[in-house]
């Protein structure tokens, strides 16, 4: 007979829930090692047929491992999970666990696709990179923050013409300067190690197909297609290049009920960092001549009706669908193109 698994997991323990004919048959808790469940699931839950757990952190993990030890690993949305879970009267583990036990067996539930690891490294990468550039801002700016107070206003100035003035203001104040210098030698080398991020982003960039296609596109470095391509994977995984934009979270809302109907922001779902990439992208088609195309001359149109905001989402929406389109037919950008809905 078939097996339902749900698994609620934490950092240190996983919960097991085991059912079979709407009843379940074993409840139990094991280390949050997937190879060690595996074995604990063969046990006592040799026909599984569904293994559910929701998505977080050890998500990736668990899903590639177990699906390695041959177990039917299925990744559901925690958001989805969530409005079942909450109908117990009581927020244990072990309910959460029979709670994805039930949904599985009942099959009411969103599959979520899972990334591959090359897909994981390459957005760790462009993490670990943003994480040393805001560490390099909030340095730069605690010593122009602390340098102030004594009167010693840092001009303006970035990289070695920072450093430069910092050290020409410290001459002469032995006591503050005991004191910045190690900010400053800090910043120095969260800089250093973000340009090696840097170096190791571009190489990736120039080595990939896909990368070096985006990037025809004015306003798409290596960084944004990068972040696209490693979110997308396969173009194939979309069945319409129209629901890359929803999927990232540009498309609206809508409300409706009874005689109310109305749309609303935009639902802002999805890969939050690449929606903010793809606006940056599309604030650099609207602002700067030189990116000039048929799809800068639409945004500039709605942004005279809208206003620069809305366009420049509108604008990224679309940026959205016609990089699917690039990735799926390996064709260029084409400026001249009229943009699709």
């Amino acid at each position: 007979m078939a097996q339902y698994i749900g698994l609620d997991v934490s950092l240190k323990e996983t919960a097991i829930s085991v059912r079979q004919n709407g009843k379940r048959i074993w409840r139990g808790k094991c280390p949050s090692d997937p190879t060690l469940l595996a074995d604990v699931l063969r046990k006592r839950a040799p026909a599984a047929k569904r293994v559910v757990f929701e998505t977080g952190p050890l998500s990736v993990w668990f899903y590639h491992t177990l699906s390695a030890e041959g177990l039917p690993a299925i990744c559901i949305d925690a958001r989805h999970a969530k409005a079942a879970l909450d109908m117990a009267p009581n927020k244990t583990d072990a309910n959460d666990a029979d709670g994805l036990a039930q949904l599985a067996e009942a099959g009411f539930y969103r599959e979520v696709r899972v990334k591959q690891y090359d897909s994981m490294l390459t957005r760790t990468l462009v993490a670990a990179r943003g994480q040393l550039l805001k560490s390099v801002t909030e340095l730069a700016n605690q010593i122009r923050g602390l340098m102030k107070t004594f009167g010693l206003v840092v001009p303006k100035g970035a990289g070695r013409v920072f450093e430069t003035n910092v050290r020409g203001l410290l001459a002469g104040h032995s006591g503050l300067e005991r004191i910045v210098l190690p900010l400053l030698e800090a910043w120095r080398s969260l800089r250093v190690r973000a340009a090696e991020l840097d170096r190791q982003l571009v190489a990736a960039a120039r080595e990939s197909a896909s990368c070096q296609l985006l990037m025809s596109v004015p306003g798409i470095g290596a960084v944004t297609s990068a972040s696209f391509t490693a979110a997308i994977e396969d173009p194939e995984n979309f069945r319409t290049s129209r629901s890359v934009g929803a999927w990232l979270g540009l498309t609206t809302r809508r409300y409706q009920s009874g005689e109310v109907d109305y749309d609303g922001h935009i639902s802002r779902r999805g890969d939050k960092h690449l929606r903010g990439l793809l606006y940056e992208a599309a604030t650099v088609i609207l602002t700067r001549s030189l990116a000039d195309s048929a799809l800068r001359s639409w945004g500039l149109k709605l942004r005279e009706k809208i206003g620069f905001k809305r366009a420049a989402v509108a604008v990224a929406r679309k940026l959205a669908v016609i990089m699917h389109t690039m990735l799926k037919t390996g064709t260029l950008f084409d400026r001249a193109a009229r943009t699709i809905a």
